[in-house]
Order: C-alpha cells, then sequence, then structure tokens
C-alpha cells in the first residue's frame, strides 16, 4: 500500500486547483480498502475516495485527511447470456470510456451514449452519470463496496441507491462519505436499437446519413460530438459540464420558457449551456476562467490562480444568466478540501 504524504489536490484534478492533502493512498485491489480506512482510523483523520478526478473542484485550504485513489482494474461477464440480455462487471478504477468501448465491441447496448465522458466507473453511480438520453441507473444492476460503517463488503442493488438526475446515496444525505464502490454491473441487451435519438445525437446520424444504427455507431457518433465540443481534461485544464441543467418541475414553467423561445427537452430540461451562450458568455473569461467557445457549459482554467479565482467566476456567471433569465445555475462539481 503506497503512502504519499503533502500531496497536491490539483495534481489528482483536471482542474487542477488545490491546496495540499495530508495522505494519499493508490488502492489497486480490494484487499488494500479496508487497511486504508484502518490506517485513516488510526490518525483519526476523514477518508475522500477519489477516482480520475475529472468531477472535482480542489479547494486551497487543502484536505487534513486522506484521499483514496481508485486504482482497482478488471473488467468482464458477471452472469451469462440469457433471453437476449447479459450483465458485464468493471471494477471501479476502470475508466468509464474504456468499459464502454469493451460492451460496444461485443455487440451489447445500453451504456453506448455514455461514451468518451472523462472519469472512472466508480464514479458513474455516485452522479448517476448520463449523456445523450441515456444514464448509468437504466443498465445499473448493482454496486460492489466496502461499507466504511459496517467495516465490511457489501452488495448494493440499483433500488436502494435512490438515483435521479445527477443524485444517488453516494452524493447527498447522511450516507455520503460511507462506501468505497469496488465493482459495478451493468445489464446490457442485444436487441435492435431504434430511433428517434437525442435530439443533437439524431442530427448528427441524420446529417451522415446513418440509417444502420448500432452500438459501435452510436459510440462513434458520440465519441466524435463530444471531440467537437468538449476539451480533452487530460490536455487542457478543466472538469467537463459545470454546471447542471436546468429542470422545471411544472407544465406552467415549461410552457412559459417555451413561449419565451427557450428550449425544454425530455419533458422539463432546459440546457445551462444554452443559456449561458445566449446570455453573451460565450467564449468569455471571468478570473482567469474562460467559458468554453464550443460549449458553454465547460469552463476552461486558463490562469486562475486558486479556488477563490473559480469561486468568482463561477458566481459572475450564475449571476448574468439569472438577470437575463431567471433560472440559477448549480455547478455540478463535487468540492474536496478547505
Amino acid at each position: 500500500m503506497n503512502i504519499r504524504e503533502n500531496v497536491p489536490i490539483s495534481e489528482l484534478t483536471t482542474m487542477r486547483l488545490g491546496g495540499n492533502a495530508r495522505y494519499v493512498i493508490e488502492i489497486t485491489n480490494e484487499d488494500e480498502v479496508e487497511p486504508a480506512y484502518a490506517f485513516a482510523d488510526d490518525k483519526e483523520l476523514p477518508v475522500y475516495v477519489l477516482g480520475s478526478g475529472s468531477n472535482i473542484i480542489g479547494r486551497d485550504g487543502g484536505f487534513d485527511g486522506v484521499i483514496l485513489v481508485n486504482k482497482i482494474m478488471g473488467m468482464g461477464v458477471y452472469d451469462e447470456e440469457r433471453d437476449g440480455t447479459i450483465e458485464l462487471f468493471a471494477n471501479s478504477g476502470e475508466l468509464l470510456d474504456d468499459f464502454v468501448a469493451y460492451s460496444v465491441a461485443r455487440g451489447w447496448h445500453g451504456i453506448e451514449a455514455l461514451s468518451a465522458i472523462p472519469g472512472t466507473v466508480g464514479a458513474a453511480p455516485v452522479q448517476n452519470v448520463g449523456a445523450y438520453g441515456q444514464d448509468i441507473a437504466q443498465s445499473l444492476v448493482l454496486v460492489r463496496a466496502y461499507d466504511q460503517l459496517l467495516e465490511e463488503f457489501v452488495d448494493i442493488p440499483v433500488y436502494d441507491m435512490d438515483l435521479s438526475y445527477r443524485h444517488s446515496i453516494f452524493n447527498s444525505g447522511d450516507k455520503v462519505g460511507r462506501y468505497f464502490i469496488t465493482k459495478v454491473v451493468v445489464r446490457l441487451n442485444h436487441d435492435k436499437m431504434e430511433p428517434p435519438f437525442y435530439n443533437s445525437l439524431q442530427a448528427w446520424l441524420d446529417e451522415h446519413g446513418v440509417t444502420e444504427y448500432t452500438p459501435e455507431m452510436i459510440r462513434h457518433a458520440v465519441c466524435e460530438i463530444r471531440a467537437a465540443k468538449l476539451p480533452d481534461p487530460a490536455m487542457i485544464a478543466s472538469s467537463g459540464s459545470f454546471f447542471k441543467n436546468v429542470y422545471l418541475t411544472s407544465d406552467e414553467e415549461i410552457e412559459a420558457a417555451k413561449a419565451r423561445g427557450i428550449p425544454v427537452w425530455d419533458g422539463g430540461k432546459i440546457p445551462s449551456g444554452w443559456l449561458i451562450e445566449h446570455a453573451g458568455l460565450k467564449g468569455q473569461v471571468f478570473h482567469g476562467m474562460r467559458v468554453s467557445d464550443k460549449a458553454s457549459l465547460v469552463l476552461i482554467n486558463e490562469s486562475a490562480r486558486d479556488y477563490a479565482d473559480l469561486a468568482a467566476a463561477r458566481e459572475e456567471i450564475i449571476r448574468i444568466v439569472r438577470e437575463k433569465f431567471g433560472y440559477t445555475l448549480e455547478q455540478e462539481p463535487m468540492e474536496l478540501g478547505e
């Protein structure tokens, strides 16, 4: 078990901000999980579980605790094929995109629209990650996790995870920080894929004359769309989508938005990128943070010195959008540190 001290959170996260973590431990197999928690308990320090760091913002004060970096690798068949479905697993340190590629290469569909999302498999249930009309909840069967409270490994079925838009028991309520997810199981199928697909995905397919819909083709289309709009966080300091979409809760709100020419998708979703772009913020720089000129819901760290710069940029963008449209944007990435 490799233990490092005083490690900058900026080195562990793709936005590249944040002070030092007291300790960082890389976890490469399940057998290291319990000793890592015992190490933290012995020093009376809190624990934070981290994957690729693509959806985490480090704060300037650092983290006086133990960060467990998930590097548990491996994927395969969890349960044999029956009735046109199969259950596949991926250990939580695998990149989500690698797991999608693994499933698609075998002709299974159900997570192909999650292609090219940065982050690990273990992070997918935490945020209920989704894109282009799919989210992990639609295919998820269960996760295996170490329960810090019970001090044992447990299987948590999907119906106990309280999954909704960017929400789960793992990132809200009294169970935050309780679990270290080690394995994710999904159920995929071989049935025929039928249009229409998500608006922008269907537009790409129509533009390119695609009429044969396979998991490989949908993955290819999604990768092309994302590559054209979203920066690679390995190359450019960013945490991907920075703002959650706005969800309207009543028919009256939906009709009022449509009457103002605001797009409303999927029964109540307003794309935050549309609001930011039509507030005139596309490509603008606030406190060293640039609103991407390709996808306005993305913030790029061009020259921000610290978390305070990012926070100032975020609040200015939120204020401008609220003044123009009356909607309050919410940050999507979670935060780590003081």
